[in-house]
């Protein structure tokens, strides 16, 4: 963020963040935002300076420096393309589906669908309003990749509801149970080699 062309407050850091990449990286708390800072300038990849406007508490506007711009870089070049890390909490508890009437499964569905109609909404407000400054152009861009990762999301979710029945149909008819109501496994320990190539 601080490669924009701006100096910024750790609090400036905390808000863009929240309003972009956000959507598709990570938010960090307002915390983790200083310690950071203090590493960077630490290292001498950004500098601060103190100001102080009449009448108002003194703020610290960070920048970044020629030496953080070409980390920045050398990093964003030379990176190894890694595949995303999905800690997905609604599809960890469809996991567990079996622990749950199909009825509650699907009233998870519905309300995650809800939250991504909401995160789609707002990456596009965001990406709409990105448009006055040409220096955001891929700043936009990424919003209305958010905006279309969210909507294809809600796709997904959208099937999931459908499939959450033939699911349920499957483990009810087919599984057999324990006195609790837990699967009884038929081949025990088989999750040691399904996922071998």
């Amino acid at each position: 963020m601080l490669a924009f062309g701006e100096e910024l407050t750790g609090n400036d850091l905390k808000k863009w963040a929240d309003w972009s990449i956000g959507f598709f990286y990570w938010s960090p708390s307002v915390s983790q935002v200083y310690a950071e800072l203090k590493k960077l300038e630490d290292l001498e990849l950004v500098r601060s300076r103190q100001v102080a406007d009449e009448g108002v508490r003194g703020r610290r506007l960070y920048g970044i420096t020629d030496t953080g711009l070409r980390a920045l870089r050398n990093w964003s070049l030379e990176a190894e393309v890694d595949m995303p890390v999905l800690k997905h909490g609604v599809m960890l508890r469809l996991w567990m589906g079996h622990l749950h009437e199909p009825d509650h499964l699907k009233r998870i569905v519905h309300a995650h669908i809800e939250n991504l109609r909401e995160q789609a909404r707002r990456a596009a407000r965001h990406a709409d309003r990105s448009e006055p400054e040409p220096g955001w152009a891929f700043t936009q861009m990424s919003l209305r990749w958010s905006q279309r990762y969210f909507e294809a999301e809600i796709a997904l979710a959208e099937q999931l509801l459908e499939d959450i029945d033939g699911a349920a149909a499957r483990y009810r008819e087919v599984a057999a149970h324990d006195e609790n109501e837990l699967p009884v496994p038929r081949h025990p320990g088989i999750w040691r080699t399904v996922g071998e190539d």
